[in-house]
């Protein structure tokens, strides 16, 4: 059977093509926030949720505070780690003085994704209208780590998996997706 986004609004162009393997991908999921503990980081249980759901590996989840320091050193071990894959992250996106963790992601990016953030504002633009600009929602890449960076709502976390990241993590997506890059992403170091 062939599934479509087109139940959700979104262009009849995405398939998934059932003659394909599906190959889950090793994930960690980041929440930034000086006030969520473990009991009510909704957003990040709705992340966790969605990855295991889809069959992805949940390889470590982490709480840490707005902090770009902090947020830097966490990412770069996990790019380091060749047990994980890609790291979806939830919160801090915004505008205030506390919000760092475009600066942290954008401080280890070897190559952005620019068409992440673009999308996710896109679609956030249908549910929200023009609030989204407030969203500095981010993708790349480092070290053969994908990173995409999503703003603290449940809302948004499920709009960036449903929408976006369940698709492009999915091994049989077509017309591409992201899972037949990984082994080219470090074919430039020889």
């Amino acid at each position: 059977m062939k599934e479509t986004t087109a139940r959700r609004g979104l262009p009849n162009m995405a398939k998934i093509d059932s003659d394909r393997p599906f190959l889950p991908v090793n994930i960690a999921v980041l929440t930034v926030s000086d006030s969520r503990t473990d009991d009510n980081d909704v957003s990040g249980q709705v992340l966790v949720e969605r990855i295991t759901a889809a069959g992805h590996q949940l390889v470590d989840k982490r709480i840490l505070p707005d902090n770009q320091a902090q947020l830097v050193a966490q990412l770069q071990r996990w790019i380091a780690d060749p047990a994980i894959d890609v790291v979806i992250s939830t919160g801090g996106t915004g505008l205030t003085g506390r919000d760092v963790t475009a600066e942290a992601f954008h401080a280890v990016y070897e190559k952005e994704i620019i068409g992440f953030g673009e999308l996710f504002r896109q679609l956030s633009y249908a549910k929200i209208g023009t609030s989204t600009i407030q969203s500095r929602a981010t993708g790349g890449v480092a070290a053969g780590t994908y990173l995409f960076a999503l703003p603290g709502s449940p809302s948004a976390c499920r709009d960036g998996w449903d929408d976006i990241l369940r698709w492009q993590l999915d091994s049989r997506h077509r017309p591409c997706n992201l899972v037949e890059l990984m082994p080219r992403l470090m074919e430039h170091l020889g």
